[in-house]
């Protein structure tokens, strides 16, 4: 397979899995790749290799037919084989196989026989096809590609990098305090000595040769012929001064010993015995030829231009000159994928050589490409966010001009979103674009931080026809911070380019990304705050998109999550299926729904204006989805708000959050307001008469407060039947917190006062507001309340059982 680097996240704990390297079971910490199965023990994870699936093209290759992505093990129980039917999982051992893109299980024995073809499976109509999305990533990390956040990464990582394998390798041996045995320090090259990286191995005093070898290649996990291997002692000094590194060969042969002396040196490093002539794989990577590599016998002659002369014709291409063609030598690490193209008249059995005298073990993870020449645009996109908003791209140029300090000669802006604040730019030089990214997260422009993330582009013109690929939101902040372990979830199940996590940056860099797919869909995990930041940025950017109208499914995480509910979404996530979810998303039904804009002007000025002469507010416009409420609802809602706001970490859970509503509402049982005789109201340029009330509530769905039916169910011959597409507004008032209480228990309804499309409101005086769930106080003047554009396409789960 193509060599795709690993995105390993901070280390956690995860139960029930096995490590892919040593096959044991994770107890303690370990990795995780965030876009892939692999699971990898901290100290083994030096001995994993870069593959990973290939979730987009990066110049180097270019495939319109994908494989299946073979990954071994961590099934559950329940798996079945796609071939036998029976059962393949085990929690027991790593056992089975699994396609990371359409998930069909096999057998490690019958996995053989499944047509290698994939077709994406079941979700193949939501799933962002690889070969349509270009990504050149050279200097940026898998995590900085899939926009994964990586606040505990960078101490995971340097902790790893320094020591990982010595620490780790004494776990792996318990040192015997048995008199018959000894431990030995094993370094597989010159660069685990100047590491000091060493893995420790126990054996029997009278062990011979070969038994020393064999448990040394065992630790480093190399299971070629131990003949071709052989042990040279170190002493301490040696290990400290740097000339083991500079000797020459001399002195460093001469340095053989046997394993047993009367005095055992303490450390010692496995070395390859020289050879006159090898045989070496050579992989065709993406010359689309039916095999995976061809072997080819090299001697001490053999030059980077002989062997390409020898491939071509192993490859059907004899007819072809050579040429045009070049040698790559790449390491498939653990963190990186490292490509170097080998000069004309390397020698290649002196290659060799050198790649194992630096570590054998680096050997097993080097495979050598035959690659075409091919000159390559370099394009890398970056969205930057947080500029000052509506000014001209002019502008924008002379602002990262003075704060970064771009240089145009390789940098341009290619879009602008002038009313959010944002830039796009197309980079052509790999070391600039990591210098800007770099510099953005420490940047301020009018002591507002910038922030940048690298984005792919989608090729929408190789989008299958009836493809109608998924955009994914996640907020992880919402709803008891369950959102973490859906981006896992999605980014697996989907390809990771089409997920997009709220907190770094918003939803703008999601619809930029999509704004040539012709045909897409949304679904946005989150409350209905979420939905509803989502929903207005959707507003603001549509007609800069080709599919100018997505249908929007939701997946509540939130506390109240009403719209989630009329749309039968559900209350709330409680660790549901993922794949089943996107199932429903993909059989859900298109409605349409209204929506609000709300115009707040402030007649009276602003407090704490400078020498007395006040400014009044400038008019405030917010959109709604939900609903809106005056007086004891948002007063509640605002209490809560600032309970949250002292205490972000205990409203972890959806059963505190809603003990302290209660609690709020409860210390405002004896409080009686008029709130009926501080405001107006005014319907479809009529007059209302209000009823004795203290909450004036505004309605768009049928459900408010969590799921409360405040309009009721029973019929009226005043108002028409509510209905999220109707352009009605129903208004309901509610006369306290008990009457409130009723009504979420379902014992009352709210009283019913009017039905109309345009409304305002005036304020005598500073009055609690809340839109959607998001409380302010708003001082005395004037709210209209009016349709806003066009309906908006959401998804409403559809009622038939799901076929399992």
């Amino acid at each position: 397979q193509v060599p795709v680097a690993h995105c390993f996240g901070p280390p956690g704990h995860y139960k029930r899995k096995f490590c892919t390297v040593c096959r044991k079971s994770l107890e303690s910490p370990a990795f995780r790749c965030e876009v892939c199965e692999l699971h990898v023990h901290t100290d083994c994870i030096l001995f994993a290799c870069s593959d990973c699936r290939q979730c987009h093209q990066d110049g180097h290759q270019d495939h319109d037919t994908y494989h299946h992505h073979w990954r071994e093990g961590n099934l559950s129980s329940s798996a079945r084989c796609e071939v036998c039917k029976k059962t393949c999982g085990s929690s027991e051992v790593l056992s089975g196989m699994r396609c990371e893109w359409c998930g069909i299980l096999a057998h490690a024995a019958c996995y053989i026989i499944v047509t290698p073809e994939c077709t994406f499976g079941r979700l193949r109509n939501m799933i962002l096809p690889p070969s349509c999305v270009q990504l050149f990533s050279r200097n940026f990390s898998k995590l900085h590609c899939f926009r994964i956040s990586e606040n505990l990464q960078t101490e995971a990582d340097e902790d790893d990098d320094v020591d990982g394998s010595t620490q780790g390798s004494t776990k792996d041996v318990q040192i015997s305090t048995d008199s018959s045995k000894q431990t030995l320090k094993i370094f597989d090259g010159n660069d685990a000595v100047k590491r000091n990286q060493f893995r420790l191995i126990s054996v029997p005093r009278i062990a011979k040769n070969e038994e020393v070898v064999e448990a040394a290649l065992r630790a480093y996990y190399i299971n070629d012929d131990q003949q071709e291997y052989e042990l040279q002692t170190f002493t301490q000094q040696a290990l400290l001064s740097d000339d083991v590194i500079n000797r020459n060969d001399a002195a460093e042969d001469s340095n053989l010993g046997s394993v047993f002396r009367e005095s055992v040196p303490e450390a010692w490093i496995i070395r390859a015995k020289p050879k006159d002539e090898e045989v070496i794989r050579i992989y065709p990577a993406w010359l689309k030829v039916g095999m995976a590599y061809v072997s080819l016998r090299v001697n001490k002659d053999s030059t980077t231009q002989t062997v390409i002369k020898e491939v071509l014709p192993l490859l059907g291409r004899q007819t072809e000159c050579p040429q045009n063609f070049k040698l790559v030598e790449v390491l498939m690490g653990s963190k990186q994928v490292q490509r170097m193209i080998l000069d004309n008249q390397e020698l290649i059995l002196n290659r060799l050589k050198d790649i194992r005298k630096t570590s054998v073990r680096q050997m097993n993870q080097t495979r050598f490409y035959i690659v075409e020449n091919s000159q390559s645009i370099v394009r890398v996109n970056l969205f930057v966010g947080g500029l000052p908003p509506q000014l001209s791209p002019e502008e924008y140029t002379n602002i990262l001009k003075d704060e970064l300090a771009i240089k145009t000669n390789v940098v341009s802006v290619s879009h602008v979103y002038q009313a959010q604040g944002a830039v796009v730019l197309e980079i052509s030089c790999f070391s600039e674009a990591e210098r800007i990214y770099m510099l953005v997260k420490d940047t301020t422009v009018n002591d507002k931080p910038l922030n940048a993330v690298v984005i792919p582009e989608v090729m929408a013109s190789k989008i299958p026809q009836n493809c109608c690929p998924l955009l994914v939101f996640v907020n992880p902040k919402s709803g008891g911070l369950k959102g973490r372990d859906l981006l896992y979830s999605f980014r697996k199940l989907l390809n990771p380019h089409q997920v997009f996590e709220l907190t770094n940056g918003g939803p703008l860099p999601g619809f930029h990304t999509f704004s040539k797919v012709p045909s897409f869909r949304v679904l946005v995990c989150g409350g209905d705050g979420t939905v509803g930041w989502v929903l207005g940025a959707l507003e603001e950017i549509r007609h800069k998109l080709v599919c100018s109208e997505p249908s929007v499914a939701i997946l509540p995480l939130g506390t109240g999550n009403d719209l989630g509910r009329v749309l039968r979404w559900g209350a709330g996530y409680s660790g549901e299926d993922p794949y089943s979810i996107l199932v429903s998303v993909d059989e859900a039904d298109d409605v349409l729904m209204d929506r609000w804009t709300i115009l707040l002007d402030a007649e009276e000025p602003s407090e704490g204006a400078e020498n007395g002469i006040a400014e009044p507010e400038p008019p405030k416009i917010v959109q709604m989805n939900n609903y809106c409420g005056l007086g004891i609802d948002a007063e509640l809602s605002l209490d809560f708000h600032h309970a949250r706001e002292e205490e972000p970490g205990k409203f972890n859970s959806r059963f505190h959050n809603k003990g302290v509503y209660v609690k709020v509402g409860l210390q405002k049982i004896s409080h009686t307001r008029n709130l009926h005789k501080d405001i107006k109201l005014q319907v479809d340029q009529h007059e209302v008469e209000l009823p004795s009330i203290e909450g004036l509530i505004f309605i768009n769905i049928p459900s408010w407060g969590s799921g409360a039916d405040l309009w009721g169910s029973e019929s009226d011959n005043r108002f028409e039947k509510p209905r999220i597409d109707d352009g009605l507004l129903e208004v309901v008032g509610v006369t306290g917190v008990v009457h409130m209480g009723q009504v979420q228990g379902g014992f009352r309804s709210g009283i019913r006062i009017a039905q109309g499309s345009y409304f305002r409101v005036t304020l005598l005086k500073p009055i609690p507001v809340q839109v959607d769930g998001e409380p302010w106080i708003q001082a005395p003047g004037q709210i209209i309340i009016s349709a806003a554009g066009p309906k908006v396409h959401m998804l409403k789960k559809s009622k038939q059982k799901q076929k399992k």
